[in-house]
Protein backbone atom coordinates (compact mmCIF):
# COMPACT_ATOMS: atom_id res chain seq x y z
CA UNK A 1 0.00 0.00 0.00
CA UNK A 2 1.45 3.41 -0.96
CA UNK A 3 2.04 6.32 1.42
CA UNK A 4 -0.60 9.04 1.85
CA UNK A 5 -0.44 11.61 -0.97
CA UNK A 6 -1.45 15.29 -0.86
CA UNK A 7 -4.54 14.37 -2.89
CA UNK A 8 -5.48 11.72 -0.30
CA UNK A 9 -5.15 14.25 2.52
CA UNK A 10 -7.34 16.81 0.71
CA UNK A 11 -9.98 14.10 0.05
CA UNK A 12 -10.05 13.28 3.78
CA UNK A 13 -10.47 16.99 4.62
CA UNK A 14 -13.38 17.25 2.13
CA UNK A 15 -14.99 14.17 3.71
CA UNK A 16 -14.66 15.74 7.16
CA UNK A 17 -16.31 18.94 5.84
CA UNK A 18 -19.15 16.87 4.31
CA UNK A 19 -19.73 14.95 7.56
CA UNK A 20 -19.73 18.17 9.66
CA UNK A 21 -22.24 19.67 7.21
CA UNK A 22 -24.32 16.48 7.43
CA UNK A 23 -24.44 16.71 11.25
CA UNK A 24 -25.23 20.44 11.20
CA UNK A 25 -28.11 20.15 8.73
CA UNK A 26 -29.69 17.17 10.53
CA UNK A 27 -29.12 18.29 14.14
CA UNK A 28 -29.43 22.09 13.94
CA UNK A 29 -31.37 22.98 10.77
CA UNK A 30 -33.65 19.92 11.31
CA UNK A 31 -33.73 18.97 7.62
CA UNK A 32 -34.80 15.41 6.83
CA UNK A 33 -31.80 12.98 6.87
CA UNK A 34 -32.72 11.65 3.39
CA UNK A 35 -32.45 15.11 1.76
CA UNK A 36 -29.29 15.92 3.76
CA UNK A 37 -27.56 12.65 2.78
CA UNK A 38 -28.25 13.29 -0.93
CA UNK A 39 -27.14 16.94 -0.70
CA UNK A 40 -23.88 16.14 1.13
CA UNK A 41 -23.23 13.36 -1.41
CA UNK A 42 -23.45 15.95 -4.23
CA UNK A 43 -21.20 18.42 -2.35
CA UNK A 44 -18.60 15.75 -1.51
CA UNK A 45 -18.52 14.52 -5.13
CA UNK A 46 -17.99 18.09 -6.41
CA UNK A 47 -15.29 18.88 -3.81
CA UNK A 48 -13.49 15.62 -4.67
CA UNK A 49 -13.30 16.73 -8.32
CA UNK A 50 -15.71 14.20 -9.84
CA UNK A 51 -17.40 15.14 -13.14
CA UNK A 52 -20.94 16.37 -12.48
CA UNK A 53 -22.76 13.62 -14.44
CA UNK A 54 -20.61 11.04 -12.58
CA UNK A 55 -21.74 12.48 -9.22
CA UNK A 56 -25.39 12.02 -10.22
CA UNK A 57 -24.71 8.48 -11.48
CA UNK A 58 -22.84 7.54 -8.27
CA UNK A 59 -25.79 8.74 -6.15
CA UNK A 60 -28.33 6.88 -8.28
CA UNK A 61 -26.28 3.67 -8.26
CA UNK A 62 -25.66 3.97 -4.51
CA UNK A 63 -29.36 4.24 -3.69
CA UNK A 64 -30.25 1.44 -6.13
CA UNK A 65 -27.58 -1.01 -4.99
CA UNK A 66 -28.31 -0.48 -1.30
CA UNK A 67 -32.08 -0.76 -1.58
CA UNK A 68 -32.06 -3.58 -4.16
CA UNK A 69 -32.52 -6.22 -1.48
CA UNK A 70 -32.81 -4.20 1.74
CA UNK A 71 -36.12 -2.51 0.82
CA UNK A 72 -37.68 -5.94 0.34
CA UNK A 73 -36.19 -7.25 3.61
CA UNK A 74 -37.54 -4.24 5.54
CA UNK A 75 -40.99 -4.64 3.98
CA UNK A 76 -41.24 -8.39 4.66
CA UNK A 77 -39.81 -8.03 8.20
CA UNK A 78 -42.35 -5.33 8.99
CA UNK A 79 -45.27 -7.49 7.78
CA UNK A 80 -44.01 -10.37 9.95
CA UNK A 81 -43.84 -8.02 12.95
CA UNK A 82 -47.37 -6.74 12.28
CA UNK A 83 -48.74 -10.31 12.14
CA UNK A 84 -47.02 -10.98 15.46
CA UNK A 85 -48.66 -7.92 17.04
CA UNK A 86 -52.18 -8.35 15.63
CA UNK A 87 -52.44 -12.08 16.36
CA UNK A 88 -51.42 -11.63 19.99
CA UNK A 89 -48.30 -13.75 19.34
CA UNK A 90 -46.05 -11.22 21.13
CA UNK A 91 -48.36 -11.38 24.18
CA UNK A 92 -48.32 -15.17 24.10
CA UNK A 93 -44.51 -15.32 24.13
CA UNK A 94 -44.39 -12.83 26.97
CA UNK A 95 -47.06 -14.58 29.07
CA UNK A 96 -45.37 -17.97 28.64
CA UNK A 97 -41.96 -16.66 29.70
CA UNK A 98 -43.45 -14.75 32.65
CA UNK A 99 -45.10 -17.95 33.88
CA UNK A 100 -41.85 -19.90 33.44
CA UNK A 101 -39.53 -17.33 35.03
CA UNK A 102 -41.81 -16.07 37.81
CA UNK A 103 -42.00 -12.48 39.02
CA UNK A 104 -38.53 -12.33 40.63
CA UNK A 105 -36.75 -13.05 37.36
CA UNK A 106 -39.25 -11.28 35.13
CA UNK A 107 -36.62 -8.79 33.87
CA UNK A 108 -34.67 -11.73 32.37
CA UNK A 109 -37.86 -12.87 30.65
CA UNK A 110 -38.33 -9.38 29.16
CA UNK A 111 -34.82 -9.50 27.67
CA UNK A 112 -35.52 -12.87 26.01
CA UNK A 113 -38.92 -11.69 24.71
CA UNK A 114 -37.34 -8.58 23.15
CA UNK A 115 -34.48 -10.60 21.67
CA UNK A 116 -36.96 -12.96 19.94
CA UNK A 117 -39.56 -10.35 18.95
CA UNK A 118 -36.82 -7.98 17.68
CA UNK A 119 -35.60 -10.42 15.00
CA UNK A 120 -38.15 -9.44 12.32
CA UNK A 121 -38.90 -5.82 13.34
CA UNK A 122 -37.18 -2.45 13.56
CA UNK A 123 -36.24 -1.14 17.02
CA UNK A 124 -38.99 1.49 17.00
CA UNK A 125 -41.63 -1.07 15.95
CA UNK A 126 -40.44 -3.55 18.61
CA UNK A 127 -40.58 -0.85 21.28
CA UNK A 128 -44.19 0.05 20.43
CA UNK A 129 -45.03 -3.66 20.31
CA UNK A 130 -43.58 -4.48 23.74
CA UNK A 131 -44.18 -1.35 25.82
CA UNK A 132 -47.74 -2.48 26.77
CA UNK A 133 -46.11 -5.61 28.18
CA UNK A 134 -43.63 -3.58 30.27
CA UNK A 135 -46.52 -1.61 31.79
CA UNK A 136 -48.56 -4.76 32.47
CA UNK A 137 -45.62 -6.56 34.09
CA UNK A 138 -44.67 -3.47 36.15
CA UNK A 139 -48.26 -3.19 37.39
CA UNK A 140 -48.55 -6.91 38.22
CA UNK A 141 -45.12 -7.36 39.84
CA UNK A 142 -44.73 -3.96 41.52
CA UNK A 143 -41.19 -3.78 40.05
CA UNK A 144 -39.48 -0.58 38.86
CA UNK A 145 -40.32 0.43 35.29
CA UNK A 146 -36.58 0.65 34.45
CA UNK A 147 -35.69 -2.75 35.93
CA UNK A 148 -38.16 -4.34 33.48
CA UNK A 149 -37.75 -1.84 30.64
CA UNK A 150 -33.94 -1.65 30.27
CA UNK A 151 -33.55 -5.42 29.56
CA UNK A 152 -36.34 -5.07 26.99
CA UNK A 153 -34.75 -2.17 25.08
CA UNK A 154 -31.32 -3.86 25.39
CA UNK A 155 -32.73 -7.00 23.73
CA UNK A 156 -34.28 -5.01 20.87
CA UNK A 157 -31.17 -2.89 20.37
CA UNK A 158 -28.76 -5.85 20.32
CA UNK A 159 -30.74 -7.63 17.60
CA UNK A 160 -31.03 -4.34 15.66
CA UNK A 161 -27.25 -3.88 15.50
CA UNK A 162 -25.86 -7.39 15.42
CA UNK A 163 -28.18 -10.15 14.26
CA UNK A 164 -29.14 -10.96 10.65
CA UNK A 165 -31.79 -11.19 9.18
CA UNK A 166 -32.37 -7.76 10.74
CA UNK A 167 -32.05 -5.21 7.89
CA UNK A 168 -29.17 -3.15 9.37
CA UNK A 169 -26.75 -6.09 9.83
CA UNK A 170 -27.89 -7.47 6.44
CA UNK A 171 -26.66 -4.25 4.77
CA UNK A 172 -23.20 -4.95 6.20
CA UNK A 173 -23.32 -8.68 5.36
CA UNK A 174 -24.12 -7.95 1.71
CA UNK A 175 -21.81 -4.93 1.41
CA UNK A 176 -18.81 -6.90 2.68
CA UNK A 177 -19.76 -10.24 1.07
CA UNK A 178 -19.82 -11.97 4.46
CA UNK A 179 -21.36 -15.39 5.05
CA UNK A 180 -24.86 -15.01 6.57
CA UNK A 181 -24.86 -18.26 8.57
CA UNK A 182 -21.39 -17.62 10.06
CA UNK A 183 -22.41 -14.04 10.89
CA UNK A 184 -25.52 -15.32 12.72
CA UNK A 185 -23.40 -17.84 14.66
CA UNK A 186 -20.76 -15.26 15.70
CA UNK A 187 -23.50 -12.68 16.37
CA UNK A 188 -25.13 -14.99 18.92
CA UNK A 189 -21.75 -15.57 20.64
CA UNK A 190 -21.25 -11.78 20.84
CA UNK A 191 -24.85 -10.75 21.52
CA UNK A 192 -25.79 -13.04 24.42
CA UNK A 193 -23.13 -11.89 26.96
CA UNK A 194 -23.48 -8.27 25.77
CA UNK A 195 -27.26 -8.15 26.25
CA UNK A 196 -27.02 -9.83 29.68
CA UNK A 197 -24.55 -7.18 30.94
CA UNK A 198 -26.32 -4.18 29.36
CA UNK A 199 -29.83 -5.54 30.06
CA UNK A 200 -30.74 -7.31 33.34
CA UNK A 201 -27.40 -6.57 35.09
CA UNK A 202 -27.24 -2.84 34.27
CA UNK A 203 -31.07 -2.53 34.50
CA UNK A 204 -31.06 -3.75 38.12
CA UNK A 205 -28.18 -1.35 38.92
CA UNK A 206 -29.73 1.78 37.37
CA UNK A 207 -33.26 1.06 38.66
CA UNK A 208 -31.98 1.60 42.23
CA UNK A 209 -30.54 4.99 41.25
CA UNK A 210 -33.46 6.38 39.22
CA UNK A 211 -36.53 5.69 41.32
CA UNK A 212 -40.10 6.95 41.47
CA UNK A 213 -40.83 6.78 37.72
CA UNK A 214 -44.58 6.80 37.08
CA UNK A 215 -46.12 5.19 34.00
CA UNK A 216 -47.40 7.86 31.55
CA UNK A 217 -51.12 7.89 32.46
CA UNK A 218 -52.66 8.24 28.96
CA UNK A 219 -50.40 5.57 27.40
CA UNK A 220 -50.81 3.21 30.33
CA UNK A 221 -54.62 3.39 30.13
CA UNK A 222 -54.58 2.95 26.35
CA UNK A 223 -52.42 -0.16 26.56
CA UNK A 224 -54.25 -1.78 29.47
CA UNK A 225 -57.38 -2.39 27.34
CA UNK A 226 -56.76 -6.00 26.45
CA UNK A 227 -58.24 -7.81 23.51
CA UNK A 228 -60.19 -10.83 24.73
CA UNK A 229 -59.49 -13.03 21.71
CA UNK A 230 -57.69 -16.32 22.22
CA UNK A 231 -53.92 -16.12 21.68
CA UNK A 232 -51.97 -18.35 19.27
CA UNK A 233 -49.93 -21.12 20.91
CA UNK A 234 -46.38 -20.41 22.13
CA UNK A 235 -44.86 -23.12 19.90
CA UNK A 236 -46.45 -21.95 16.65
CA UNK A 237 -45.61 -18.29 17.39
CA UNK A 238 -41.98 -19.07 18.18
CA UNK A 239 -41.69 -21.24 15.06
CA UNK A 240 -43.10 -18.46 12.86
CA UNK A 241 -40.68 -15.81 14.19
CA UNK A 242 -37.61 -18.04 14.06
CA UNK A 243 -38.42 -19.55 10.64
CA UNK A 244 -36.36 -16.95 8.65
CA UNK A 245 -33.32 -17.60 10.88
CA UNK A 246 -33.75 -21.39 10.55
CA UNK A 247 -33.99 -21.11 6.73
CA UNK A 248 -30.86 -18.91 6.55
CA UNK A 249 -28.93 -21.42 8.65
CA UNK A 250 -30.12 -24.20 6.27
CA UNK A 251 -28.73 -21.99 3.49
CA UNK A 252 -25.24 -22.47 4.91
CA UNK A 253 -25.40 -26.14 3.85
CA UNK A 254 -24.81 -24.99 0.26
CA UNK A 255 -21.23 -24.04 1.27
CA UNK A 256 -20.55 -27.59 2.47
CA UNK A 257 -22.31 -29.59 -0.25
CA UNK A 258 -21.08 -30.01 -3.84
CA UNK A 259 -22.23 -27.23 -6.15
CA UNK A 260 -23.95 -29.53 -8.64
CA UNK A 261 -25.92 -31.21 -5.85
CA UNK A 262 -29.72 -30.52 -6.01
CA UNK A 263 -29.74 -30.28 -2.19
CA UNK A 264 -27.04 -27.61 -2.36
CA UNK A 265 -29.09 -25.64 -4.91
CA UNK A 266 -32.26 -25.75 -2.79
CA UNK A 267 -30.53 -24.93 0.50
CA UNK A 268 -28.75 -21.99 -1.18
CA UNK A 269 -32.11 -20.75 -2.51
CA UNK A 270 -34.00 -21.13 0.78
CA UNK A 271 -31.16 -19.46 2.68
CA UNK A 272 -31.35 -16.20 0.71
CA UNK A 273 -32.74 -13.57 3.16
CA UNK A 274 -35.48 -12.43 0.75
CA UNK A 275 -36.68 -15.99 0.12
CA UNK A 276 -36.46 -16.94 3.84
CA UNK A 277 -38.50 -13.88 4.86
CA UNK A 278 -41.04 -14.31 2.04
CA UNK A 279 -41.70 -17.93 3.07
CA UNK A 280 -42.00 -16.86 6.73
CA UNK A 281 -44.47 -14.07 5.90
CA UNK A 282 -46.66 -16.48 3.88
CA UNK A 283 -46.49 -19.04 6.73
CA UNK A 284 -47.50 -16.26 9.18
CA UNK A 285 -50.66 -15.54 7.14
CA UNK A 286 -51.80 -19.07 8.02
CA UNK A 287 -50.32 -19.60 11.52
CA UNK A 288 -51.01 -16.09 12.88
CA UNK A 289 -53.69 -14.96 10.41
CA UNK A 290 -56.35 -17.36 9.13
CA UNK A 291 -55.83 -19.69 12.12
CA UNK A 292 -56.69 -16.76 14.42
CA UNK A 293 -59.89 -16.03 12.52
CA UNK A 294 -58.69 -13.03 10.47
CA UNK A 295 -60.17 -12.75 6.96
CA UNK A 296 -58.39 -11.73 3.74
CA UNK A 297 -59.58 -8.08 4.01
CA UNK A 298 -58.09 -7.80 7.51
CA UNK A 299 -54.77 -9.32 6.39
CA UNK A 300 -54.67 -6.88 3.48
CA UNK A 301 -55.33 -3.87 5.75
CA UNK A 302 -52.62 -5.03 8.21
CA UNK A 303 -50.08 -4.94 5.36
CA UNK A 304 -51.19 -1.49 4.21
CA UNK A 305 -51.00 -0.08 7.74
CA UNK A 306 -47.56 -1.45 8.54
CA UNK A 307 -45.79 -0.72 5.23
CA UNK A 308 -46.58 3.01 5.07
CA UNK A 309 -44.32 4.03 8.03
CA UNK A 310 -41.33 2.10 6.59
CA UNK A 311 -41.04 4.54 3.65
CA UNK A 312 -38.95 7.01 5.69
CA UNK A 313 -36.62 4.30 7.01
CA UNK A 314 -36.10 2.93 3.49
CA UNK A 315 -35.36 6.37 2.01
CA UNK A 316 -32.85 7.24 4.76
CA UNK A 317 -31.01 3.94 4.23
CA UNK A 318 -31.01 4.70 0.47
CA UNK A 319 -29.51 8.13 1.21
CA UNK A 320 -26.81 6.44 3.29
CA UNK A 321 -26.11 4.18 0.29
CA UNK A 322 -25.72 7.22 -1.98
CA UNK A 323 -23.22 8.84 0.40
CA UNK A 324 -21.36 5.52 0.66
CA UNK A 325 -21.10 5.17 -3.14
CA UNK A 326 -19.80 8.74 -3.60
CA UNK A 327 -17.15 7.99 -0.95
CA UNK A 328 -16.02 4.95 -2.96
CA UNK A 329 -16.34 6.44 -6.48
CA UNK A 330 -14.55 9.70 -5.64
CA UNK A 331 -11.53 7.85 -4.24
CA UNK A 332 -12.20 8.83 -0.62
CA UNK A 333 -12.58 5.14 0.24
CA UNK A 334 -9.04 4.45 -1.00
CA UNK A 335 -7.69 7.50 0.85
CA UNK A 336 -9.25 6.22 4.08
CA UNK A 337 -7.84 2.77 3.32
CA UNK A 338 -4.36 4.32 2.97
CA UNK A 339 -4.80 6.17 6.26
CA UNK A 340 -5.93 2.98 8.05
CA UNK A 341 -3.05 0.92 6.66
CA UNK A 342 -0.45 3.62 7.42
CA UNK A 343 -1.66 4.07 11.02
CA UNK A 344 -1.64 0.25 11.46
CA UNK A 345 -4.95 0.24 13.34
CA UNK A 346 -6.69 -3.16 13.58
CA UNK A 347 -9.39 -3.49 10.86
CA UNK A 348 -11.94 -4.52 13.54
CA UNK A 349 -11.16 -1.45 15.67
CA UNK A 350 -11.21 0.76 12.57
CA UNK A 351 -14.63 -0.59 11.47
CA UNK A 352 -16.03 -0.06 14.98
CA UNK A 353 -14.63 3.48 15.20
CA UNK A 354 -16.01 4.56 11.81
CA UNK A 355 -19.51 3.26 12.63
CA UNK A 356 -19.37 4.78 16.13
CA UNK A 357 -18.45 8.25 14.81
CA UNK A 358 -21.25 8.21 12.22
CA UNK A 359 -23.73 6.93 14.83
CA UNK A 360 -22.87 9.75 17.26
CA UNK A 361 -23.04 12.25 14.38
CA UNK A 362 -26.30 11.20 12.73
CA UNK A 363 -28.19 9.38 15.50
CA UNK A 364 -29.13 6.50 13.21
CA UNK A 365 -27.70 2.99 13.63
CA UNK A 366 -28.89 2.08 10.10
CA UNK A 367 -27.18 5.11 8.50
CA UNK A 368 -24.04 4.40 10.56
CA UNK A 369 -23.89 0.81 9.29
CA UNK A 370 -24.66 1.67 5.66
CA UNK A 371 -22.08 4.48 5.49
CA UNK A 372 -19.43 2.59 7.48
CA UNK A 373 -19.62 -0.36 5.06
CA UNK A 374 -18.68 2.00 2.20
CA UNK A 375 -15.71 3.38 4.15
CA UNK A 376 -14.49 0.03 5.47
CA UNK A 377 -14.87 -2.10 2.28
CA UNK A 378 -11.86 -0.55 0.43
CA UNK A 379 -9.69 -1.03 3.55
CA UNK A 380 -10.48 -4.76 3.62
CA UNK A 381 -9.53 -5.10 -0.04
CA UNK A 382 -5.96 -4.14 0.95
CA UNK A 383 -5.61 -6.23 4.11
CA UNK A 384 -5.02 -9.98 4.05
CA UNK A 385 -6.69 -12.57 6.27
CA UNK A 386 -9.49 -10.43 7.67
CA UNK A 387 -12.62 -12.19 8.94
CA UNK A 388 -15.43 -10.26 7.20
CA UNK A 389 -18.11 -11.71 9.52
CA UNK A 390 -16.34 -10.16 12.52
CA UNK A 391 -16.02 -6.85 10.64
CA UNK A 392 -19.82 -6.91 10.15
CA UNK A 393 -20.23 -7.34 13.92
CA UNK A 394 -17.68 -4.60 14.67
CA UNK A 395 -19.65 -2.19 12.46
CA UNK A 396 -22.91 -3.28 14.13
CA UNK A 397 -21.36 -2.83 17.55
CA UNK A 398 -20.09 0.67 16.72
CA UNK A 399 -23.50 1.66 15.32
CA UNK A 400 -25.11 1.20 18.77
CA UNK A 401 -22.92 3.56 20.81
CA UNK A 402 -23.98 6.71 22.66
CA UNK A 403 -27.57 7.25 21.52
CA UNK A 404 -28.44 10.85 22.41
CA UNK A 405 -30.74 13.72 21.40
CA UNK A 406 -30.34 13.24 17.63
CA UNK A 407 -31.72 9.66 17.82
CA UNK A 408 -35.47 9.00 17.51
CA UNK A 409 -35.05 5.98 19.80
CA UNK A 410 -33.77 8.26 22.59
CA UNK A 411 -36.98 10.32 22.56
CA UNK A 412 -39.23 7.25 22.32
CA UNK A 413 -37.58 5.68 25.38
CA UNK A 414 -37.75 9.01 27.26
CA UNK A 415 -41.50 9.40 26.61
CA UNK A 416 -42.50 5.77 27.19
CA UNK A 417 -40.62 5.59 30.50
CA UNK A 418 -41.71 9.10 31.52
CA UNK A 419 -38.10 10.25 32.21
CA UNK A 420 -36.32 13.59 32.02
CA UNK A 421 -33.55 14.10 29.43
CA UNK A 422 -30.93 13.69 32.20
CA UNK A 423 -32.50 10.42 33.40
CA UNK A 424 -32.65 9.11 29.81
CA UNK A 425 -28.93 9.90 29.33
CA UNK A 426 -28.08 8.08 32.60
CA UNK A 427 -30.11 5.00 31.73
CA UNK A 428 -30.73 4.49 27.98
CA UNK A 429 -27.57 6.23 26.67
CA UNK A 430 -25.30 4.42 29.15
CA UNK A 431 -27.01 1.09 28.30
CA UNK A 432 -26.39 1.58 24.55
CA UNK A 433 -22.74 2.54 25.15
CA UNK A 434 -22.23 -0.46 27.43
CA UNK A 435 -23.74 -2.71 24.74
CA UNK A 436 -21.36 -1.28 22.12
CA UNK A 437 -18.18 -1.56 24.21
CA UNK A 438 -18.88 -5.05 25.63
CA UNK A 439 -19.74 -6.42 22.17
CA UNK A 440 -16.56 -4.85 20.70
CA UNK A 441 -14.43 -6.54 23.40
CA UNK A 442 -16.05 -9.93 22.62
CA UNK A 443 -15.51 -9.42 18.85
CA UNK A 444 -11.81 -8.65 19.50
CA UNK A 445 -11.52 -11.80 21.66
CA UNK A 446 -13.25 -13.86 18.95
CA UNK A 447 -10.81 -12.52 16.34
CA UNK A 448 -7.96 -14.14 18.27
CA UNK A 449 -9.72 -17.53 18.04
CA UNK A 450 -11.26 -17.46 14.54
Amino acid sequence: MEKMSGHDISLLIYTLIAIILLIFLIAKVKWHPFVVLLLTSVILGMLAGMKLPDVADAIQDGVGNTLGSIAVIIGLGTILGKMLAESGGADQIANTLLNKFGERKVHWAMMIVAFIVGIPVFFEVGLVLLIPLVYTVARKSGMSLLKIGIPMVAGLSTVHGLLPPHPAPMIAVEGLNANVAKTILYALIVAIPSVIIAGPVFGSFIAKRISGLEMPKALSEQFSKKDSKELPSFGITLFTILLPVILMLIGSLSDVLEESNILSEWSGFLGKPIVALLISVIVSFFTLGYARGFNKQQLSSFMGECLAPTATIILVIGGGGAFKNVLITSGVGDAIANLAVNTHISPILFAWLVAALIRVATGSASVAMTTAVGIVAPVLANVNGVNTELIVLAIGSGSLILSHVNDAGFWMVKEFFNMSVAQTLKSWTVMETLLSIVSLIIVLLLSVIV
